[in-house]
């Protein structure tokens, strides 16, 4: 009688990673509901698209054991100025067992060795980030809520600058700003904003130069306002207004914590505090560009 012999299934550290495709859209939304998340469909075809997304199939054969996406920014996808890590997600069942840590060691130092990279870290998420090298330079306030625009006689300084509807004749000046602010080149994620987004505005100054734009894209229940550029917090106050204007659910937006004005300006208005983020960097001592005139994020899933 010949015995069978018994196979021992490999430990979860040692499964394959590998790249994810739009396929993988459902297998992405299902992890987020998982973990307790909303399933974000709309955002997580963004990201496999004007991203990669890497991941670990379950060993039981139910979808996805864990993933992440990365967005590259800079003109040479090869060799990026700045990468952002983002949606970083290991199944409950599987939670706690090396896996998430795993997967994050072979984004950080295989795919992308000494490439300068950033992401927003939750509590939790910041003790291990901190053991991979990432250190904290910065910290985004997550903000929800119901907008109340301002009175017409009480317009907090917006009514001075001139907000409009983007046409496709703008879209390049978008991005020759976007890039200016951001300090990468980021065309392959902001050109895709037009289809993206339910509205995207920009702002012009009083010789009609665009001095900012402001988009607003459908998440769930909610919409979220994002990416925020503006010259100064008069211009963000005015895209936010009209922006608003496009919806009846909550707002929701992440709004770097050192522009006091717009944070209280927007509590004042309604929004509330949820959360906060700890934006986070390794091999760089910070973000590049100009943060005064960045004021939200498209999504803290991609820097």
């Amino acid at each position: 009688m010949i015995q069978s012999e018994r196979v021992t299934p490999p430990h979860l550290t040692d499964l394959p990673i590998r790249a994810l495709t739009l396929d993988d859209l459902r297998r992405c939304a299902d992890l987020s509901e998982d973990r307790g998340w909303p399933r974000e469909d709309h955002k997580w075809g963004l990201l496999l698209a004007a991203g990669n997304g890497y991941g670990v199939d379950a060993p039981d054969g139910q979808g996805l054991a864990a993933v992440c996406v990365v967005t590259r920014y800079g003109h040479a996808p090869a060799s990026p100025i700045l990468a952002a890590i983002g949606m970083v997600l290991v199944a409950g069942r599987y939670a706690r067992q090396g896996l998430g840590r795993r997967l994050m060691t072979h984004i950080c130092d295989d795919v992308l060795k000494d490439v300068p990279l950033t992401l927003h870290a939750t509590p939790y998420g910041r003790p291990l980030y901190e053991e991979l090298g990432f250190a904290a330079t910065g910290r985004a306030e997550m903000l929800r809520g119901a907008f109340r625009p301002d009175a017409p006689a009480d317009a907090g300084g917006a009514d001075a600058v001139t907000v409009r509807r983007a046409t496709a004749e703008d879209l390049p000046l978008i991005v020759h700003l976007d890039t200016e602010v951001f300090g990468a080149d980021r065309t392959h994620l902001i050109t895709r904003l037009p289809a993206f987004t339910d509205r995207l505005m920009v702002a012009q100054d009083g010789k009609g130069a665009v001095t900012g734009y402001g988009a607003i894209w459908p998440n769930m229940d909610t919409h979220v306002i994002g990416p925020l550029i503006a010259r100064d917090a008069a211009g963000a106050k005015a895209l936010v207004t009209a922006l608003a204007a496009a919806t009846d659910r909550p707002l929701r937006t992440d709004v770097d914590v050192r522009h006091e004005e717009l944070l209280a300006w927007l509590k004042a208005r309604g929004l509330e505090s949820v959360a906060f983020n700890d934006v986070m960097t390794r091999n760089t001592p910070g973000l590049p560009g100009d943060w005064t005139r960045r004021w939200a994020p498209l999504t803290v899933a991609a820097g």
